[in-house]
């Protein structure tokens, strides 16, 4: 079934990636590595002056190529900017490297390279703490919340029971989880929740009882 939809696209000239693809179809996917499939983000790399000018001759004409065939977000950068950037704000963190490429005369690109890769990609975030440590988890955007939990452990999929959710914003809005809470804004979400980006979760889950149902039905005790 999933190849006859990549037939279908392919004899109308659409690329792979331009269809709709569950989760399960895109695993299918990339066991085929069909070129079209893949996502594309065309970085332009042109000179230091003409990238703090904003002035290049060939990004109009590569701009209409990119249009012509498939099309794809077009990102001019400077390799050479981008390294003096670096080595004047000794950090790669974006405080400093802002504050740096400022002082140059143009902002740096690199944390727009990072978002759109991102982006394209269709990937998001969630987190999840505990006492000592809090944890970023990166997924495909429209994954639903056991699929979420499967990404930490296969049992939180297994044995997923609900999961308690509360945005990133409204914690740093409101300061603390009682705080958000107390809003109403701590939800528990079921089976068909879509995880967004910036969900902060919960998840409560138990495997036990479908062992136990396994080893019944296979005769253990």
């Amino acid at each position: 079934m999933i190849i006859e939809k990549v037939k279908v696209l392919l004899q109308a000239g659409t690329p792979v990636r331009e269809g709709t693809w569950n989760g399960k179809e895109v695993e299918c996917l990339n066991k085929h590595l069909f070129i079209t499939s893949k996502p594309v983000v065309y970085l332009v790399n042109i000179g230091r002056d003409e990238y703090v000018k904003k002035k290049n001759k060939w990004l109009p004409k590569i701009s209409e190529w990119i249009k012509n065939n498939g099309g794809g977000p077009m990102m001019p950068y400077s390799a050479e900017f981008e390294k003096e950037v670096l080595a004047l704000a000794g950090s790669p963190d974006k405080e400093p490297r802002d504050k740096a490429a400022a002082e140059l005369g143009a902002a740096t690109m690199i944390h727009k390279i990072v978002t759109t890769g991102y982006r394209t990609l269709k990937l998001i975030h969630y987190f999840t703490s505990g006492t000592d440590e809090v944890k970023c988890w990166t997924l495909r955007e429209g994954t639903k919340a056991p699929g979420a939990a499967g990404i930490i452990h296969t049992d939180f999929e297994r044995g997923f029971i609900c999961a308690e959710v509360m945005k990133f914003d409204d914690l740093e809005r409101c300061g603390t989880e009682l705080a958000v809470k107390d809003e109403g804004l701590h939800m528990q979400k079921g089976k068909e929740y879509e995880v967004c980006d910036g969900d902060i979760m919960f998840f409560k889950f138990n495997v036990t009882a479908k062992a136990a149902k396994i080893d019944k039905a296979e005769g253990k005790k």
